[in-house]
């Protein structure tokens, strides 16, 4: 049997001890779009039906922790383009460029404000 329905929306929810300037760093860097805002969670669209989550570590169902296991990953037209971009913007623990053929993609890291890691990515071939 299958759930009554299908989602409309995908969030993911990071935490942070300073919400302010993790909502600047998506916003005013990232240029995303806040969706919704709940006071103490920021919801930024990613892309149709995709978002990221904010939230106030001290309001949140979970807590900040040091080690991150969480990456988000972009896909992108152009990674060579982003890349020049990030460089010019000194985006902390900004990785070479690299490609995995293995899995059909070129890439790079960063981290956000509290050491979240983001890698934007393109396919390197079709079906990746």
């Amino acid at each position: 049997m299958t759930p009554p329905s299908r989602p409309s929306l995908a969030i993911t929810f990071l935490y942070y001890r300073d919400l302010a300037k993790a909502e600047a760093f998506y916003r005013d860097v990232l240029g995303l779009t806040l969706a919704i805002d709940q006071g103490w969670s920021k919801i930024f669209r990613i892309a149709e039906g995709a978002h990221i989550g904010l939230v106030d570590q001290d309001h949140g169902m979970n807590n900040w922790q040091t080690d991150k296991c969480v990456q988000i990953c972009l896909r992108v037209a152009d990674v060579d383009a982003w890349h020049d971009w990030a460089n010019d913007q000194r985006l902390s623990n900004l990785s070479q460029m690299f490609q995995n053929d293995e899995i059909g993609i070129r890439a790079f890291v960063f981290e956000d404000p509290e050491g979240y890691q983001l890698e934007i990515q393109s396919p390197t071939r079709e079906g990746a």
